[in-house]
């Protein structure tokens, strides 16, 4: 498990919730797994390049199942957990303002959230929902009737390989879509809201990419007074 350490850490966290409930329901007095000090993990801050992203885009588009596709557009364009997208119903959204509401239990918080989307994402919505017609309640619905997608490992596996993408996971589509806001000059709590953070500090691990705009502002600033023409006495 050494070698492992975020696996180790789900696990610990799986049987504490397990032994939690238990307690709760009498069937022990303690849980033990409290007890067990958690492995340090190393957050990742692997994020796609505009390159990547036009890499990823190319194959998205050649890739004859548009309905996983779609997923993996609507989870970069709006910076939304993956589980939000694949269950995501056609009342959250209202297409005419450009708004998705997310209910509450849908939400990691567990609270309702009201995001904005752009008008690519709009676009992109409208365009599917048209293609699909009346196929039910889920944007994105499964074989099963009733039930949206569940899965898509297996294709982005496939996409990731296809786009030589080989250490990107799908939640890093999540930083991409916020590191992009950043280093374009968006603020952090704007950013932060966008993504549905509670605690400022979880939307911090993205300060460091706040340097670009400022240092492109001192950087112009600095050529204008080399440029600008000396007077003389």
């Amino acid at each position: 498990m050494i070698k492992t350490p975020y696996r180790a850490n789900r696990v610990r966290a799986l049987l504490s919730k397990m032994l939690s409930l238990a307690v709760a329901w009498g069937w022990r007095g303690d849980n033990p797994a409290l007890g067990i000090e958690k492995f340090q993990e190393l957050k990742r801050d692997r994020w796609l390049s505009e390159e990547e992203l036009q890499n990823l885009s190319s194959v998205l588009d050649s890739h004859p199942n548009q309905k996983a596709a779609n997923i993996i557009r609507l989870l970069i364009l709006t910076g939304a957990r993956k589980g939000e997208v694949m269950n995501a119903t056609w009342d959250q959204f209202d297409l005419e303002r450009g708004v998705w509401t997310k209910p509450a239990h849908t939400t990691k918080q567990k609270r309702t959230e009201h995001v904005p989307l752009s008008q690519t994402a709009v676009t992109l919505l409208q365009d599917w929902k048209n293609q699909m017609g009346d196929t039910g309640d889920h944007v994105f619905p499964g074989n099963v009737p009733g039930n949206p997608v569940h899965c898509i490992k297996k294709f982005w596996e496939e996409i990731r390989t296809a786009a030589n993408l080989k250490d990107v996971r799908i939640h890093d589509l999540r930083h991409t879509f916020a590191s992009h806001l950043v280093s374009s000059g968006v603020s952090l709590p704007i950013v932060g809201r966008l993504l549905g953070h509670t605690q400022p500090q979880t939307t911090q691990r993205y300060a460091h990419l706040a340097d670009d705009p400022l240092r492109d502002a001192v950087e112009n600033f600095s050529e204008r007074l080399a440029t600008a023409p000396s007077s003389s006495n």
